[in-house]
């Protein structure tokens, strides 16, 4: 099928372009040339559809990081929100038949009391600007099926990570100082706060859950995309800290601690394993070698 994919040049882009073409999928990436496609420009969004006449589109543009979302709330809801909104108009202007809208665990913020694992009823209580903006962007998402019968399906990714992710992003920020104490002799790292639990799957399982709920998963429906069990970022950096080269000590950086963190978000896979069969194929150790290899790579030059 002929498929395109915003947010291509991003983290998760590559690693879906390359599976969708490994499938045999036709893949539009608009914005590979210039390096950027600015999904708040309509007439931009529009012209790319037209041209390309997909057949699904992938929605994975968006304003990513969480915590730099309470720096300029603003500009992350138009980014998610208004961004979203242009996706869904050019896509049915143009006779795109599925959307796959890639939403947030962080829709679901704060958890309520006793709690085990977050299915797709839970409520919503975003605790962050970017929480927030994903809720909006799933129901433009919703009311897109329900009002305009655009098929859309909805996802609420957890915690993902991988080779290639940005070091603004808590793993991969984990082992790029592991490699530097490495390579500088240094006996400690900087750290954050070690308490949050997250349900932390690869951004190699997590692409093809995006492509299986794309031919499986029902119109209007939204989708947990996670592993189903938590870990401690805690247990994250200590279990990459076991990968160093030399023993080290973390100690907290009050610079890296959020001003509002949301301290446990586990989801429910059950919908998804229903819908389409998918289950994670990686391992939590598989993927921390994967991410600390990547950030060897990086320190070299490579």
């Amino acid at each position: 099928m002929k498929a395109l994919v915003t947010g291509a040049t991003g983290f998760v882009g590559p690693h879906l372009v390359a599976l969708l073409r490994s499938c045999g999928d036709d893949v539009v990436t608009p914005g590979d040339q210039t390096g950027s496609f600015d999904i708040t420009h309509l007439a931009l969004v529009r012209d790319a559809f037209d041209a390309h006449r997909p057949e699904v589109v992938y929605h994975l543009a968006a304003w990513a990081e969480v915590g730099t979302s309470w720096q300029d709330p603003t500009k992350c809801l138009r980014v998610n929100v208004e961004g979203t909104a242009n996706v869904l108009d050019a896509a049915r202007a143009s006779g795109v038949r599925r959307v796959l809208v890639v939403g947030s665990s962080e829709e679901y913020g704060k958890v309520l009391p006793g709690t085990a694992r977050l299915d797709e009823n839970a409520p919503l209580r975003p605790m962050t600007p970017y929480g927030a903006s994903k809720v909006a962007a799933s129901y433009l998402a919703l009311q897109a099926w329900l009002g305009g019968g655009l098929e859309t399906v909805r996802v609420r990714a957890f915690s993902h990570t991988g080779a290639g992710q940005s070091d603004r992003f808590v793993v991969p920020a984990l082992a790029r100082r592991i490699v530097v104490a490495e390579h500088e002799a240094a006996p400690t790292i900087a750290v954050g706060n070690r308490e949050p639990v997250r349900d932390l799957c690869d951004v190699r399982d997590v692409v093809r859950a995006y492509r299986l709920l794309v031919e499986r998963g029902a119109p209007g429906e939204v989708y947990n995309v996670c592993r189903g069990a938590g870990v401690t970022v805690g247990e994250i950096a200590d279990r990459l800290a076991a990968r160093a080269t030399r023993p080290l000590k973390f100690v907290v950086d009050d610079a890296l601690v959020r001003p509002v963190e949301v301290p446990y978000l586990v989801g429910d896979p059950s919908k998804i394993f229903e819908a389409t069969g998918w289950v994670p194929e990686h391992t939590l150790d598989e993927t921390l070698d994967a991410v600390i290899a990547d950030a060897r790579a990086r320190a070299q030059g490579s």
